[in-house]
C-alpha cells in the first residue's frame, strides 16, 4: 500500500510541474502591460518604464520564469500587483470559502446523486426510474450560472426565502452561513448530482444482475441488505472513480457561481485578478486550485484502491 502511495504521489509532481509551466507562460505572454493599470491613460512612457522596472516586467520572459520558480520553490507566490499584499495571504483569505462551498455541493451531489441513481436501478423501467433519470437529465443540462440567476429570482427575490447573495463565515453565525450557502450549493450541485444518478443507475444495474446477487434473494436475504451490501458495495468503483473528476468540475463551477452570488471566495479573486490584469494572483489562485484537484484526486486513488484491492497490484 505504501508503494502505491508514493507512485501516486510521485505521478502528482510532473502534472502540478506542468500546469505552473502552462499557467505562467500563457499569462505573461497574453497582449497587454499590466504596468498601464496602475497608471493613468495619459500616462507618459518614462512613467510606463519605471512601474515596469518596479515590478520587474522589464526583465526577459526566461529570466521572470527562473525568478518565479526559485519563489515558488521557497512557498512565496509573490506580490498582488493591485492588492498591494502577499499573494498567499489573500488566496489563504478566501481559500475556506472556496472549500466550503465546494466540499458541500460535493457532498450533496454525491448523497442525492448516489440515493437516485439505487432508487432508479431497483425500480429499473418503472415510473420511480424514467422520474429520476429524467431529473437527472435536466440537471445535466441546466448551466451553472442560469440556474443560479433562476434560483436568486424564484427563492430570494420572488419569495424571499433565502438570501440573494454574500457570505457569512460559519465561525460568526453558522445560522446565517447556512442561509446564505444553500442556493450556490444547489446551483453548483445540481450539474454533478444528475452525473452521479446515471453512472450509479448504470452500475447498480450491471451489479444486480449479476449471479451472486440472484443468489443472495434465492437465500431469503431482506431486499435492503441485497441492494446495499451486495449491489451498492460492488457497484462504488466507478462510482468513486467519477468522483475525482467531480471535484475539477465544481471548483471550475465555482469560480462562476460565487461570481453570480457575490461569495468572495478564490474564484471571485481570481476573476477580478483576471479583469485587472493582476497576474501572480491569477497564477497563484490556479496553482492552489490544481494543488486541491490532485490532493483529491490522490484521496479518491486511495479509496479506489481500499474498495478493490486488485487495484494495488497493479
Amino acid at each position: 500500500m505504501i508503494r502505491f502511495i508514493l507512485r501516486r504521489v510521485l505521478a502528482s509532481i510532473p502534472v502540478l510541474l506542468l500546469v505552473s509551466l502552462i499557467t505562467f507562460g500563457l499569462l505573461w505572454l497574453v497582449p497587454g502591460d499590466p504596468a498601464s493599470m496602475f497608471l493613468d491613460a495619459g500616462a507618459t512612457a518614462e512613467a510606463l518604464d519605471r512601474v515596469r522596472r518596479e515590478l520587474g516586467l522589464d526583465q526577459p520572459f526566461l529570466v521572470r520564469m527562473g525568478q518565479w520558480y526559485a519563489r515558488l520553490l521557497q512557498g512565496d507566490l509573490g506580490q498582488s500587483l493591485l492588492l498591494n499584499r502577499s499573494v498567499v495571504d489573500a488566496i489563504l483569505e478566501r481559500l475556506p470559502v472556496t472549500l466550503s462551498l465546494t466540499a458541500l455541493a460535493f457532498v450533496v451531489s454525491v448523497l442525492l446523486g448516489v440515493a437516485a441513481g439505487v432508487v432508479a436501478a431497483v425500480r429499473h423501467g418503472r415510473l420511480a426510474d424514467q422520474g429520476m433519470m429524467t431529473l437527472a437529465l435536466i440537471g445535466l443540462s441546466i448551466p451553472e450560472f442560469w440556474l443560479g440567476l433562476v434560483l436568486i429570482w424564484l427563492i430570494a427575490v420572488l419569495v424571499p426565502i433565502f438570501p440573494a447573495g454574500d457570505y457569512v463565515p460559519f465561525t460568526q453565525d453558522a445560522w446565517q452561513w447556512a442561509r446564505h450557502i444553500a442556493l450556490p450549493t444547489f446551483s453548483l450541485a445540481c450539474v454533478q448530482m444528475g452525473f452521479v444518478a446515471r453512472m450509479t443507475r448504470s452500475s447498480m444495474l450491471e451489479v444486480l444482475g449479476q449471479d451472486f446477487v440472484r443468489t443472495a434473494r434465492a437465500k431469503g436475504l431482506p431486499e435492503p441488505y441485497v441492494v446495499v451490501r451486495h449491489g451498492l458495495h460492488n457497484a462504488m468503483v466507478p462510482i468513486v472513480t467519477v468522483m475525482g473528476i467531480m471535484v475539477g468540475a465544481l471548483l471550475g463551477g465555482a469560480v462562476v457561481t460565487e461570481q453570480v452570488f457575490s461569495i468572495p471566495g478564490l474564484g471571485r479573486l481570481i476573476i477580478g485578478a483576471v479583469l485587472s490584469r493582476d497576474f501572480p494572483v491569477i497564477q497563484g489562485g490556479l496553482l492552489f486550485l490544481a494543488l486541491i484537484y490532485l490532493t483529491v484526486n490522490l484521496a479518491v486513488d486511495l479509496l479506489y484502491a481500499a474498495i478493490d484491492p486488485r487495484v494495488r497490484l497493479e
